[in-house]
């Protein structure tokens, strides 16, 4: 009879994986939907917005064939489909595009303020002249292994979702989300090596907000008591080196009780009890969660794994030697293997205030890329000292002796000159 009570007791706190809710989507709503009649924000009328950041092709050529083709006879014509509450949204249509970095498109909709959770779908499309083909951004970690799309749950209480896509800690229970937050891989069903129209998308799911800082008046009142009427974005009230905008957004979880389908809010950073983020680093990239905070501008998560590289390029010669650039294709090709496997790869060649265009040389040597390179033009005497340890360095130049080389631990060349040479005898290589 102990035996069994214990066994009770402890079955009675094991958790569900939020990434499986959505199997059960709607018993789960009818059990949640009107609990508490409230206004979760008597400031304003609560509209909720799917905003798509950026679309990218997993599309990947190896030994004469490509891996997640999605179209045979052009580039993708991607569009978005997002449905908010079963109300349907739809983009425009960027044609022949495998990368779509800016496609500057949301959709918006008026909800009520007395429900807390909304429902949300994101599908991938490419456009065909007959029959459009559904793209692959799903994890398949719940019930339908042949789903291709997102499933969430918005809260206008907190500004979180669960579903397809949600934050996982070291101490959450269940499946983690190694894609990350805001971002979906279809390779997440392990199809890395099929034929599955995987792609990979970036997206931010928000509402309105009185003070314009982003966290919703209901945690504002009742989690924080800040006040609803102040932008507190920049705030760190602790002091421990991250704002409350950061600790809001990557601090907080659902945990789901698997006997009655209620959900329950996690929150593990408090933006008012100093905890050591410089010295946590809960993905194991080697960015603590200070730094992942200072990168955060360019979609680092500290949930999943990020590479940053600063690349400096060398300026053409005044002999008719070619400038020395790292081509948009192998770009795509560096960020697409890496993504694939969930480390974003993130590359500075001046987008993210780093890279830049170097002077002519005619030959230089390790050590003088070591010693004077390093210090003048990645740290800038010390101007730029925070992104050491955080960013890479790579220097394309034109000729440093060989093809290519590390210089330090996080400091690498690559000789135009060698490359080109080694290209032309390999003459089925495409430049570009």
């Amino acid at each position: 009879m102990e035996k069994t009570l214990l066994v009770l007791l402890a079955t009675s706190f094991i958790a569900v994986p939020t990434g499986s809710i959505l199997a059960h989507e709607k018993n789960f709503m009818e059990k949640n939907i009107g609990k508490v009649a409230q206004d979760f924000d008597p400031l304003v009328d609560i509209a909720v917005t799917v905003e798509i950041k950026a679309i990218h092709s997993l599309e990947m050529p190896y030994l004469g064939r490509t891996y997640d083709e999605i179209d045979k006879h052009s580039d993708p014509d991607f569009y978005v489909k997002v449905f908010i509450n079963g109300e349907e949204f739809k983009s425009p249509v960027w044609r022949n595009q495998k990368y779509v970095y800016e496609p500057n498109w949301s959709a918006t909709l008026d909800v009520p303020d007395d429900v807390e959770f909304v429902n949300i779908t994101i599908q991938l499309w490419d456009d065909e002249p007959v029959i459009d083909k559904l793209c692959d951004i799903d994890n398949n970690i719940d019930d339908y292994p042949k789903s291709y799309d997102l499933d969430l749950v918005y809260s206008i209480k907190t500004g979180h979702w669960f579903g397809d896509d949600y934050i996982h800690n070291e101490d959450f229970w269940g499946y983690p989300d190694l894609s990350g937050y805001g971002r979906a891989n279809g390779c997440d069903d392990n199809s890395i090596y099929q034929d599955d129209r995987d792609c990979e998308i970036w997206f931010d799911i928000y509402q309105n907000d009185y003070d314009g800082d982003g966290i919703p008046y209901w945690t504002e009142v009742n989690v924080y008591g800040t006040d609803p009427m102040r932008d507190n974005r920049g705030e760190d009230f602790d002091g421990d080196g991250v704002p409350i905008e950061w600790e809001w957004k990557w601090g907080h979880y659902f945990f789901k009780h698997w006997w009655n389908d209620e959900v329950e809010d996690i929150w593990f950073y408090d933006p008012f009890t100093w905890e050591d983020h410089a010295n946590m680093d809960p993905d194991g990239d080697s960015l603590d969660n200070v730094e992942e905070f200072l990168t955060s501008q360019w979609g680092s998560d500290p949930f999943r794994k990020d590479i940053f590289i600063e690349v400096d390029q060398m300026a053409e010669g005044p002999n008719g030697e070619p400038a020395s650039m790292l081509p948009e294709g192998a770009k795509e090709l560096l960020r697409t293997v890496y993504d694939k496997h969930n480390i974003v790869y993130h590359l500075d060649d001046g987008c993210m205030g780093g890279g830049e265009i170097i002077p002519f040389v005619t030959e230089i040597s390790g050590r003088k890329l070591r010693e004077d390179y390093y210090n003048k033009y990645f740290l800038h005497y010390g101007e730029n000292a925070w992104r050491q340890g955080i960013f890479h360095y790579a220097l394309i130049v034109y000729d440093a002796g060989f093809n290519g080389y590390a210089i330090r631990r996080d400091e690498f060349q690559i000789s135009s000159k060698y490359v080109e040479e080694k290209c032309r005898q390999l003459f089925f290589v495409d430049r570009s």
